[in-house]
């Protein structure tokens, strides 16, 4: 008898900050030829009406400090779902290879003999404070930029930020909120309160919402505007490029929408 299954394939896609508008053209299409699809907590809703009618819908929840549903297990999902149904969509928020642990489902994957492929996304290191108008680089402010985590696998800040602190490079911190006091000592100790800060809270979305100041400042404001996670943490001279900046350092805290 033949067998009517499909080739079992996984596509690792990137759906971007927040906004649906904002994944790729090719993320979309795979996302229409799906048989199945897991997708995160932060993947806008709307994305799933690209899915076809038939093909499995799966929430496997995973949010920093809050994951719902254990990477071993949303490994084992997938390898099941591409076996039973055919192509898996795997949809994770921001870029799949940028702390999304794209790179272990691939090669869990593959150790099954699964053909895999990889859509990337917008991450939202760069993307959040570009809609911002924070550049990540400039020639005449950052000749760099690094994109550190605030929670390793051990729960714990990065190493790599004291190394970031003591260059001259833009900071992008993500999943640093719980940690934001730390971060913000860690930069005094070596000089560096007047350095200019953004803290954007759910990015690209209608409520997002910006907090601005400089290290000195920037846990107050935080505090005093309630921001909270989902946010990322932009740190060095670009942030001055903020059309409010200027006004918020006057001010010594702000908080704006989205414009």
């Amino acid at each position: 008898m033949e067998d009517l299954r499909k080739k079992p394939k996984l596509t690792l896609v990137g759906a971007g900050p927040g906004d649906p508008e904002l994944i790729s053209i090719k993320g979309a299409w795979a996302l229409a030829e799906a048989d199945a699809v897991l997708y995160d907590a932060l993947v806008h809703p709307d994305l799933l009406k690209c899915v076809p009618k038939h093909a499995q819908q799966v929430f496997v929840g995973k949010r920093a400090g809050e994951h719902s549903t254990r990477q071993e297990d949303i490994n084992s999902m997938i390898v099941e779902y591409a076996l039973n149904f055919g192509h898996v969509v795997r949809l994770k928020g921001g870029d799949p290879f940028v702390f999304g642990r794209g790179s272990e489902e691939i090669e869990h994957a593959e150790a099954f003999g699964i053909e895999t492929e990889v859509i990337p996304g917008i991450s939202s290191s760069i993307g959040v404070p570009g809609l911002q108008k924070i550049p990540v680089s400039r020639r005449d402010s950052s000749e760099s930029f690094w994109v550190i985590t605030g929670t390793t696998k051990e729960k714990k800040l990065s190493n790599d930020l004291g190394l970031a602190a003591q260059s001259t490079a833009t900071v992008v911190i993500l999943m640093g909120m719980k940690k934001l006091p730390l971060i913000a000592e860690i930069f005094k100790g070596l000089g560096k309160n007047d350095v200019p800060v953004a803290i954007i809270e759910n990015g690209s979305l209608p409520n997002e919402k910006v907090a601005l100041g400089t290290i000195d400042s920037i846990v107050e404001t935080s505090e005093k505007n309630q921001m909270a996670a989902p946010a990322i943490i932009v740190i060095g001279e670009v942030v001055k490029y903020h059309p409010e900046f200027e006004k918020a350092v006057g001010n010594h805290q702000l908080a704006v929408g989205k414009k």
